[in-house]
């Protein structure tokens, strides 16, 4: 059976979710293609910048994600070897401060916005194949025991960089000694102050904790593959996880005072690992956004609100186009390729930067020296980081 669409999003993503909310808005048909069933879990550091606060409104969950979100993040801190330091988070605009939701909850929501807005959902179902049409493209899908081809002008890449597969926007697995490897859990009962989102460097990486939904700290960390290795030998049995972990407690005082009374809420999280960096927003007309268009190392906790913003974007400059022909497509790529530099390049080239001094002892050492001097380093980069940057095309895609 063939199933006619405007649009066809692989994965249910918030950038995903973003886009199919704003297509659908423009009276577009659309459909979003998720393999996994909800609600899930994902290895993410969950905090949303204040500057997405008005995209969730124009999404329809801003209400949700207040009534439901961690307490507004207002002092960020740097936890490595030695007492901490703190700085006051810089404040967005009319928006105040971000928050934190876990991602078994806010891609629910967003989800359910999706839907509301008009979007057809197929889930679980996998994408396997994407192909060109005379008139686009058309998408192969799957389960255990059904087959399905949809077709449409438009198809969007939003299934993010860790997936595998054989589709054109699949990333090439390369594993390689440093690469940064993710992990994550949530934890009850943690003492950490709830306005305060710290830092985590230590050896071979880097992490950050924050406050989410139900009462449970978020603690998600980045290790190099040559370093985990080492931390494993250090501790025969320990699961990767497990062995990492104990790193950081040893080698941060202020993550073993915040988690020392602490139980662990649920299991740890693994994946990766982590592709950073700027890949095409439009090419072999697909369009890309999220991860799989682009990637900064979540040093900068913007993963969340990059989704976002990439999602709306990219239906903004199809929003400017009636139909979506040939001629159409490339000229919306090639303005939502500019817009998504303007908007995500600066952030990414800093996450890259910071990444590499947090995984080396001699870079831990002069951030925390840097850090210890002025405070006001840590202010500073958060606003870099694009926390109080506001979402370039304006919401007018309502």
């Amino acid at each position: 059976m063939n199933t006619r669409f405007d649009a066809v999003i692989i994965g249910a993503g918030p950038a995903g979710t973003a886009a199919a909310i704003g297509l659908a808005r423009q009276g577009r048909h659309v459909a979003i293609v998720e393999r996994s069933e909800f609600p899930r879990r994902k290895v993410c550091g969950e905090f949303t910048s204040a500057t997405n606060i008005d995209l969730l409104d124009t999404l329809g969950v801003g209400q949700a994600f207040r009534e439901q979100a961690g307490p507004e993040v207002k002092r960020v801190a740097l936890f490595a070897a030695g007492p901490p330091v703190e700085a006051p988070m810089p404040e967005a605009a009319g928006t105040g401060f971000g928050r934190a939701l876990g991602r078994d909850v806010l891609d629910g929501l967003l989800l359910d916005a999706a839907c509301d807005a008009g979007a057809t959902v197929f889930q679980p179902w996998r994408a396997v194949a994407i192909a060109a049409a005379p008139e686009g493209s058309t998408v192969r899908i799957a389960t255990a025991s059904a087959q399905m081809i949809l077709c449409a002008p438009v198809v969007i890449a939003a299934h993010g960089s860790w997936e595998q597969g054989k589709l054109p926007t699949n990333l090439a697995r390369i594993n390689r000694p440093h690469d940064f490897l993710g992990f994550k859990a949530h934890f009850k009962g943690a003492s950490l102050a709830r306005d305060l989102m710290p830092l985590i460097a230590f050896p071979g990486g880097y992490g950050g904790m924050v406050w989410a939904d139900h009462d449970r700290l978020s603690l998600s960390f980045c290790i190099q593959r040559v370093s985990l290795a080492a931390a494993r030998l250090d501790r025969p049995g320990s699961s990767a996880a497990e062995a990492a972990f104990a790193q950081i407690l040893q080698s941060s005082p202020g993550v073993d005072e915040t988690l020392h009374d602490a139980d662990l809420a649920d299991g740890w999280l693994a994946a990766g690992p982590i592709r950073p960096g700027i890949r095409a927003g439009y090419a072999n007309d697909l369009f890309r956004v999220g991860n799989v268009a682009g990637e900064s190392h979540p040093i900068i906790a913007e993963g969340i609100a990059m989704a976002l913003q990439s999602g709306w974007i990219l239906a903004d400059h199809l929003g400017q186009f009636e139909s979506w022909d040939s001629a159409a497509r490339a000229a919306a790529g090639k303005a939502y390729s500019r817009a998504w530099r303007r908007q995500f390049a600066t952030r990414i080239r800093l996450a890259a930067s910071l990444s590499s001094l947090a995984a080396s002892r001699r870079g831990v050492v002069l951030i925390r020296s840097v850090v210890r001097r002025f405070p006001a380093s840590l202010s500073i980069g958060a606003r870099l980081s694009g926390k109080t940057k506001p979402l370039v095309p304006s919401l007018r895609a309502r």
